[in-house]
């Protein structure tokens, strides 16, 4: 979606050429910086270089409006702003379209599907932000990304929140499991932004494997945790009885494949140079990882408006609250987890 988009943008501004209109960028005061032209990898800091992408950078320490304004340039990461900036409205139309329609109010046994959505914009909005400002220099690629970690602690939490209290069955809940979910699944979160912030501090290009292996098994081990409810769930209650497996089995298909995509730097390794714009494995990863989203939202909403009568008898009004109070503790947490990694970065540069 977001490739056809830029492409209309290309073919609509040479159609204005030739109709004589002068090009956008001519109608931007002259006040206002512009963003320089993308070079190859080999005039960009080792740093910012990705494998097998090997052109489409955008020059470092230009004006920070620069890289603002290149939201609407053609770099090799558009499509990973692109593909998060899209999902945002969608989110947003679909909680719409969907509130309206099981007559949501919010209360303590409605806030944890609240909470899911400000946990996906937030790490949606991090993202954004971590890949169109990160190229200003190497302290900035650091402290954007060290926040796009803590987005995504805070997304896991958040689908924690809508899996225990909307789609687990009570089998599980009395579980080994189901009894340590909740503080596990943020210790998990915590976790694997902690890790993912120190394999990025600690790894220097061209990275080892341990670096990679830094980053998966936490997050795996927290996507384990949080998605053990919809299995349960998945192979013990009849589909045909529950609309809502079917969005369950498309968000759990979506994130493996998203998974597969962040882990292997696949279709470019086999393309070097033919996927620096549209293509790349990150941004298929960027788009099964909102479509996993957009699946968990509909899935929530259909568990929750087939129970919402009962989830106050069920867990109680105060184990809601806590559950829900947890999420800013962890926000909290993990910011602070990020913001001393980018210190110690500016240590470590400094020595």
């Amino acid at each position: 979606m977001a490739g056809i988009i830029l492409q209309y943008v290309s073919t609509l501004t040479l159609n204005l050429k030739h109709l004589g209109f002068p090009p956008l960028s001519d109608r931007i005061p002259s006040s206002l910086p512009s963003p320089e032209s993308t070079v190859k990898a080999s005039q960009v800091p080792n740093l910012f270089r990705e494998p097998y992408i090997l052109s489409g950078y955008r020059p470092v320490q230009q004006d920070w409006r620069c890289y603002l304004f290149s939201l609407f340039q053609r770099h090799n990461e558009s499509l990973n702003v692109w593909t998060h900036v899209l999902a945002a409205p969608v989110l947003l139309l679909r909680w719409w379209a969907n509130a309206g329609a099981v007559g949501y109010t919010l209360d303590t046994v409605s806030l944890p599907l609240l909470l899911f959505l400000l946990s996906s914009l937030t790490y949606l909005f991090l993202s954004v932000m971590a890949h169109l400002f990160h190229s200003h220099s190497e302290h900035a690629h650091y402290f954007f990304f060290f926040m796009d970690y803590t987005g995504v602690a805070l997304y896991q939490y958040g689908c924690s929140l809508g899996h225990y209290f909307y789609t687990s069955e009570p089998s599980w809940r009395e579980s080994h499991v189901g009894l340590s979910f909740l503080p596990a699944s943020a210790f998990l979160a915590w976790l694997s932004c902690a890790a993912c912030c120190f394999a990025k501090s600690r790894y220097r290009r061209p990275y080892p494997v341990q670096r990679k292996i830094c980053q998966i098994i936490p997050n795996a081990l927290a996507y384990l945790l949080g998605v053990s409810p919809v299995v349960h769930r998945l192979f013990t209650v009849s589909w045909t009885q529950e609309p809502s497996l079917l969005f369950h089995a498309l968000q759990v298909a979506s994130f493996l494949l998203s998974a597969l995509f962040f882990s292997c730097p696949i279709p470019e390794r086999f393309f070097a140079g033919h996927c620096d714009f549209v293509g790349q494995g990150h941004q298929i990863f960027h788009l099964f990882l909102s479509l996993c989203t957009v699946f968990q939202l509909e899935a929530l909403f259909q568990d929750y408006a087939r129970q919402r009568r009962t989830l106050v008898e069920v867990f109680g009004e105060r184990q809601g609250g806590w559950a829900c109070v947890a999420l800013p503790a962890l926000f909290v947490c993990c910011i602070l987890t990020a913001l001393q990694h980018s210190l110690m970065d500016i240590v470590y540069k400094q020595n």
